[in-house]
Parts: C-alpha cells; structure tokens; sequence
C-alpha cells in the first residue's frame, strides 16, 4: 500500500524503489524523502522550510542506517498491506501513528531518499506555522498513544531512537530554550565561557529578529532564515501542546497556501 498527498510530485522510479525495499523480510514500512521546490531564491518560510527538511532527511537515513527509521511522513510512504491498521478516528498525525506502530510489531521503517516527493514551499511563513501548530499537537497526542515504546526493555534501540528523536524534540527541548538563556544570562558574569556563550545566545536571536524582519523578502543566503525558522518550530510546539490539552486542534486539515512550484520533479 502506497500512501501520498495530492499537492506532491513524485519522483522517477519512487514506487519502484520502495517496493524493492520489501525484498527485506524485515521491512514493514518504507519511508521516501519529502523535498521542497528550490527555486533560486526564497522568502523565510520556503527557505527555512527547505533547509529543515533536508536535515530533517538526514537524520532519517540515519536512524535507518543504524537501526530504523522514526516514522514517516504522508508525502510518501509504503508498507506491506497486511501490516495496516486503521487509526482512532481523532488521530492528528496518521501517518506518523500507522507506520509507528507497525515498527511496533518488530518490522523495521526502511528509508530511501531518492524515493522522493516534490512540493512547493508555503506561500508564507504565517500558513507554515499553521502546519507545524497542527504538528506540534499531533505530536504531543503520539507520545501518549505510543507510551509502550518508552519500554526500553521491550524496544532496545529503537526505545533509545525514539526518545532521542521524537519525544526530546516535542517536550524537552523548546521549554528548556528560555532557561537556558536566563541561566547563561546569570553565568556570563563569572567564566569567559559562559560569557562567550551568551553572546552567541545574543546574536543567534538578533540574526533571528532580522529574519523575522525580512521574513517575506527573498534571498540568496537561505541559512540567515534558519534561526528564525528555528525559533518559529520551537514557539509552534508551545502553541501545539496548548492547543492540545485544551482540545482545540480539529483532526480536519486546514490547507496551508503554497508558493508557485519552480521546477516539476524528474
């Protein structure tokens, strides 16, 4: 079974690719790589979002390479039909459960990055913070679905890639980002070190207020949009998990406007 999105291009050979992957008897999901349109130059929200992805991409094949791959996304992924199960009917991210929990049943989520689908960059950074909001939700609803695989006794490693990947990233580490700043902050004034560290503090949220600045102009260094884009994926799991816990993220997506695609995949 092959899953996609309609806004997306799918490259030469994809389906191909990922049924090759099946020849493995442990492989029960495959994931294929998410690319975003690269035009020449970009505004924030297309350059900071083309950039996370291709880390995003890279700690993918990874994870897979070391064990097995943390889920897929909806752009494009495949699993051996016998393994689906359907969702509870509220589920955020169905993607990301269904392939979960098919590594849940010992199979592995193999990863081919020139298995890919294309699509275009959010038309703004406002429409892509409406996605990482729904995300960021959906993520926190994961954790608590996916409880079991906190048992590391059960789970070994892929306990271990899981914590590090998914539950760190959704929980720990945007609360810490304010007091890490207000520690540095009370230490900068007794260790060349700790001062040093907070000056750069100061001038990655300065490089990130200018981003903000110029978050619908286009440029050429797409890096300077990254701690912006960053800063932007840290505030939207603050907003994801309130929206969460008071129950008003709807499981309906609400279409993120696109910019207009620059190159078509091959």
């Amino acid at each position: 079974m092959v899953f996609s999105d309609a806004n997306t291009w799918l490259g030469e050979d994809a389906l191909i690719r990922m049924a090759r992957q099946f020849a493995d008897p442990t492989v029960g999901c495959v994931s294929g790589e998410k690319r975003i349109a690269d035009p020449e130059t970009d505004a924030a929200a297309g350059a900071g979002e083309g950039l996370y992805w291709r880390y995003e991409s890279t700690l993918k094949r990874w994870d897979a390479e070391l064990n097995s791959a943390m889920g897929c996304a909806g752009e494009l992924f495949a699993l051996r039909s016998e393994l689906f199960e359907t969702v509870e009917e509220d589920t955020l991210l169905d993607d990301f459960m269904i392939s979960m929990r098919i590594a849940m049943k010992g199979y592995r989520i193999a990863y081919d990055p020139m298995a890919y689908a294309q699509e275009s960059a959010s038309a703004g950074i406002g429409e892509e913070l409406k996605r990482k909001v729904r995300i960021a939700a959906g993520g926190i609803q994961s954790m608590v679905r996916l409880a079991p695989l906190l048992n590391v006794f059960r789970y070994g490693l892929f306990t271990f890639q899981y914590l590090s990947h998914r539950v760190l990233r959704w929980t720990v580490t945007p609360f810490l980002l304010p007091l890490v700043f207000v520690a540095n902050a009370f230490l900068a004034g007794g260790s060349k070190l700790y001062a040093t560290l907070f000056v750069l503090q100061l001038l990655f949220y300065l490089i990130a207020l200018l981003g903000w600045g110029m978050r619908n102009q286009t440029i050429r260094i797409k890096g300077f949009f990254v701690p912006f884009y960053f800063l932007v994926m840290n505030y939207a799991v603050w907003a994801g998990a309130f929206r969460y816990f008071q129950k008003g993220q709807t499981v309906l997506w609400e279409k993120a406007k696109r910019g207009i695609e620059s190159a078509n995949a091959q």
